[in-house]
């Protein structure tokens, strides 16, 4: 499990990065509570999700990862690159995660294609060299850079997507997890954020305990417990992607989700995540 918090002071609101001690307690209550093998930091952070992928990757949790079935890399040895391919479900985030893999393991992308099915099957294919110009050189590294892929794919937890919106209080997050926990939800990821005073925005991606999407009975449960008004149930993703799809085709835009990728792919060259790329 990796997590990422923002915190401040509550009184002012502002950050505690100029009292070392209290950001000790803070370390020392946590590790009491968490126990076991617990690496707990403090640090500046521009990019959270960036950095959820730092902290799994150096925990090297891709050595628990499924089979690389999804994953296959093949070198193409008249250009010098080696070439990824990565085919599976589609999801939010999905290219974004892959990129992000390759960039912690100093790779770097020098072309990419991205494109979708009817079927909400994602196809993505690189062109990529390690940072010092050569590719992918053994069968080792071939497996471990497909472990790892596959893990980035993996790390996700699907689940149901609920969204809690409400004003904000004191111990309002620990009120809402506890909820899930006497009914029967695990979560399997999170994005939290509010600001003191006014709405708390959060959203969660829950199962029941066997992994499942939990019944209505186990969210109305939840949904008692913590205000009728306060929590929706988002629909999955697939059918959001398949709405967005007729509303282009509807209006004659034809924004699919092919040039969406590319136009993600071309976003993270602006960033820096990748040297360049082509539709």
């Amino acid at each position: 499990m990796a997590a990422v918090l923002f915190v401040s002071d509550e009184e002012s609101g502002e950050p505690i990065d100029d009292e070392p001690h209290r950001i000790s307690d803070i370390q020392s209550r946590l590790r009491n509570i968490l126990q076991g093998q617990t690496n707990i930091t403090s640090m500046a952070v521009t990019n959270a999700e960036r950095r959820l992928h730092q902290m799994m990757f150096a925990d090297r949790d891709f050595e628990m990862a499924s089979s690389p079935l999804e994953v296959s890399i093949q070198r193409l040895v008249e250009r010098g690159y080696s070439v990824v391919t990565v085919q599976c479900s589609d999801r939010p985030k999905l290219l974004f995660d892959i990129v992000c893999t390759l960039t912690e393991m100093e790779y770097v992308v020098y072309h990419g294609t991205v494109r979708t099915d009817d079927a909400d099957q994602a196809y993505q294919e690189f062109y990529i060299k390690h940072s010092d110009g050569r590719p992918i050189s053994s069968e080792a590294e071939r497996q471990r850079v497909m472990q790892c892929l596959q893990a980035a794919i993996d790390r996700r937890g699907q689940g149901l997507r609920l969204e809690i919106c409400t004003v904000e209080k004191q111990a309002l997050l620990s009120e809402i997890t506890r909820a899930f926990r006497e009914n029967g939800l695990l979560v399997k990821r999170a994005e939290v954020s509010s600001t003191k005073g006014q709405v708390a925005s959060n959203i969660f991606y829950v199962t029941d305990a066997a992994g499942g999407i939990p019944s209505s009975e186990m969210v109305d449960a939840v949904r008692r417990h913590i205000g009728t008004g306060s929590l929706t149930v988002t629909q999955p993703f697939p059918r959001i992607c398949e709405e967005a799809q007729e509303a282009g085709n509807r209006s004659g835009t034809g924004l699919g989700l092919a040039s969406l990728g590319c136009l993600v792919l071309k976003n993270l060259s602006n960033l820096g995540l990748i040297r360049s790329s082509s539709c």
